[in-house]
């Protein structure tokens, strides 16, 4: 059974410490392939600053190419909003009945696992992988005994989505930051600016 893990996010853009961690955890774990799944715009929330879903979608697809275990995932774009993380597994799961999906998130995230909806249903039928991140809170967590979670050694990237859309907003370059075709892309379309 192929072992799928996915990593959400609204990759807004994608960035090397994305591609880092997805390429890790693909490489480096008993995982099969790593699926970035692009969170769509939540209708009940503005956000100014965040891409139309198919230009983002398209940017993890360039992203991604010449990595054969990753692949892009716009599966939530078409499921109801809003969207809770439970029911993309269920539909996953039901579509591909062959594959065993599992979670990849940060540690921060995992901090807040318990105010996910369902959450307990997510434990009971999924395995989760945790790649560090810096941040501040307590290192301890209430799932730090559970056998479903697996904790990496992933190398710790600091950079955020946010920075790279303030810089450039601010005609700073940060093409070392972005993979060159997304760059590529962002220039063109004049995004962020």
């Amino acid at each position: 059974m192929k072992k799928i893990g996915l990593y959400f996010g609204t990759f807004n853009p994608i960035h090397i410490g994305h591609l880092v961690i997805a390429n890790h955890i693909a490489e480096f774990s008993d995982l099969d392939e790593v699926w970035l799944v692009v969170t769509p715009h939540n209708p009940h929330k503005i956000k100014k600053n965040l891409l139309n879903d198919n230009h983002r979608y398209q940017m993890v697809a360039i992203a991604i190419e010449g990595y054969p275990k990753l692949k892009a995932s716009k599966i939530e774009f078409g499921l109801p909003q809003p969207n809770y993380t439970v029911n993309t597994l269920a539909h996953l799961t039901e579509k591909h009945p062959n594959f065993k999906f599992c979670l990849i998130m940060g540690a921060d995230n995992l901090q807040s696992l318990h105010k996910w909806k369902n959450y307990q249903v997510i434990l009971n039928h999924h395995e989760i992988y945790v790649y560090p991140r810096v941040f501040n809170g307590t290192k301890k967590s209430k799932f730090d005994t559970n056998k479903k979670i697996h904790t990496l050694d992933a190398p710790i990237i600091e950079v955020s989505s946010t920075f790279i859309r303030e810089a450039i907003k601010n005609k700073k370059n940060i093409k070392p930051l972005l993979p060159n075709r997304v760059w590529l892309y962002l220039d063109e379309m004049n995004f962020y600016r």
